[in-house]
């Protein structure tokens, strides 16, 4: 009774500082993705004899690259995918009235009474989703701010750890725990991030192939979605897909966008990525589905868009105490779990 009502109090807490704890897990997730691609950039420059000055130089060159690189994205998605979605805007209206007449095709057709209020509202759709990019945009100051300061105290981690836990088998058990999310994380974030970029860009050449108007928009939406499991890839295909229909393409036209960008969420949804990221996400599709709803209930759609990498934090914490190992299986897809004892 008493884990309940802890549990409980945890969970109203998590809501009522959405507003503190979003903006934390936004900045967490790009110093993670920006150390991972930096640690990937390190991987890629010759060997070299090692001193300090040179571990120095490689540490400021890769992070300075990795930066660079974040900055070219958002330049990029300035430039040219931004414009897009000013468009898109301006054609909602039509959207909305081929949408009305497919609606009314399909209830005469089939002989189904399909009322107008049972029509998706897209003006009102759109405007949810301005406004909730709004407030992440709005909060984008904190991001930044709890960005610098994780980059700038990232190497006194260390020292703080040793402070904590003075116990050698307690600072063993737990160094290990961190390091074990630390390279898991960066291994996931990075992996599903270049591998979700790929697909965005190939489904980008795809489209514009095929002339489906906003393809920029469509691919750019591909790869935001990816990081929400599931339903992420169902959204991210049915957006371009139904854009396709109302904008009364021909069925062969509409046939080819389906298959091709169905087929790309399988072959690197499916295949590639489960190969590059390994047995960090061992985790149980169920659990996956769960926590997806536990967060999005919790924390809306940026919920739904951290419950892996948090789901993949707490499979980890859970697999190295006796107490909650059971909670680690019943996460895991096969019940492999890591070992507690592992070094």
């Amino acid at each position: 009774m008493n884990a309940f009502i802890l549990v409980a109090i945890l969970v109203f807490i998590l809501w009522l500082g959405s507003s503190i704890f979003i903006p934390l897990l936004v900045a967490t997730f790009l110093w993670y993705l920006i150390n991972a691609t930096a640690t990937y950039y390190r991987k890629i420059f010759p060997v070299v004899p090692k001193s300090k000055f040179v571990n120095f130089a490689y540490n400021l060159l890769s992070n300075i690259l990795a930066i660079g690189t974040f900055i070219g994205v958002i330049y990029i998605f300035a430039t040219r995918v931004r414009p897009m979605f000013t468009e898109l805007v301006a054609a909602i209206p039509d959207i909305q009235s081929n949408l009305n007449s497919l609606w009314h095709y399909l209830s005469v057709e089939f002989n189904i009474d399909i009322t107008a209020l049972a029509l998706p509202n897209i003006t009102t759709i759109v405007s949810s989703i301005g406004s909730s990019v709004a407030r992440l945009a709005a909060s984008m100051g904190m991001v930044i701010v709890y960005m610098i300061f994780m980059f700038v105290e990232q190497s006194t981690f260390h020292k703080k750890f040793a402070v904590l836990f003075p116990n050698k088998p307690q600072n063993k058990k737990m160094r290990y725990i961190t390091t074990s999310i630390d390279e898991n994380m960066k291994k996931y974030l990075f992996m599903k991030t270049l591998v979700s970029a790929i697909t965005g860009l190939i489904s980008y050449g795809w489209m514009a192939i095929l002339g489906l108007n906003f393809a920029g928009v469509w691919a750019f939406a591909i790869f935001i979605l990816s990081y929400i499991p599931t339903i992420g890839a169902i959204i991210g295909c049915g957006m371009p897909i139904l854009f396709a229909i109302l904008m009364g393409m021909t069925l062969n036209e509409v046939i080819l966008v389906s298959l091709g960008l169905i087929g790309l969420q399988i072959l690197f949804g499916n295949i590639i990525e489960p190969k590059l990221t390994g047995k960090t996400l061992n985790l149980s599709t169920l659990a996956i589905l769960i926590n997806l709803v536990f967060w999005g209930l919790i924390w809306g759609v940026a919920g739904m868009f951290f419950s892996v990498p948090l789901l993949v934090a707490t499979f980890i914490i859970t697999a190295q105490f006796d107490s909650t190992r059971w909670i680690a299986i019943l996460l895991s897809a096969d019940g492999k779990i890591p070992d507690k004892n592992e070094d």
